[in-house]
């Protein structure tokens, strides 16, 4: 009886490992867009005594741009995957602002995270003849942001800006490249 129940069990996960099917490796649109509600609901609008620390760094949009159809290149689709690395990194730092709803940011981070990791697998088929371009403008972005929250000592209102320019960026990338986004049920 028991050898039976292990011949069963045997041929049972043999079939499994055959017919399983490996899931679409796709940076997901329901997480982007719980990311861009979270970090726009854990801290309300842009604070009136932030408004002097309020600076202009321009926007990297030519590295999300699209290659004359709605669907994102491998190297845009790596420069969202890019995006979300360096805001994990610039979030992994203990001097995030208390003024914020700490639940919200915890589950910010997490999914901020949980998108990189599910998302690494696409990063072995990147087309990389125009990466060098969107990676640049990236870097310059990042390190503009990095270089103001050093500047203003990680203060609230620099997050505060940090806050903004991310909630931009989210938004751009669900605006302008949703089409490349996987989503589960579209309404």
């Amino acid at each position: 009886m028991a050898i039976q129940m292990i011949i069963w069990m045997s041929a049972f996960l043999c079939l499994v490992q055959v017919f399983s099917v490996p899931m679409p490796c796709h940076l997901q649109g329901q997480l982007v867009r719980s990311t861009h509600n979270l970090l726009r609901d854990m801290g309300g609008h842009f604070p009136m005594e932030c408004l002097q620390d309020n600076v202009f760094m321009e926007f990297p949009a030519t590295a999300f741009a699209t290659s004359g159809g709605p669907q994102l290149s491998s190297s845009g689709a790596k420069a969202i995957y890019e995006t979300l690395k360096n805001i994990d990194t610039l979030f992994g730092t203990d001097e995030l602002p208390t003024m914020w709803d700490q639940q919200k940011l915890e589950y910010f981070q997490n999914i901020v995270y949980r998108q990189i990791e599910e998302s690494k697998c696409m990063m072995s088929s990147v087309d990389t003849s125009d990466y060098p371009i969107r990676a640049q403008g990236l870097k310059t972005y990042f390190g503009n942001i990095a270089a103001v929250l050093k500047e203003k000592k990680f203060s609230y209102c620099a997050w505060e800006v940090v806050r903004k320019e991310f909630l931009y960026t989210l938004e751009f990338i669900l605006k302008h490249n949703s089409d490349s986004l996987l989503w589960s049920n579209r309404t």
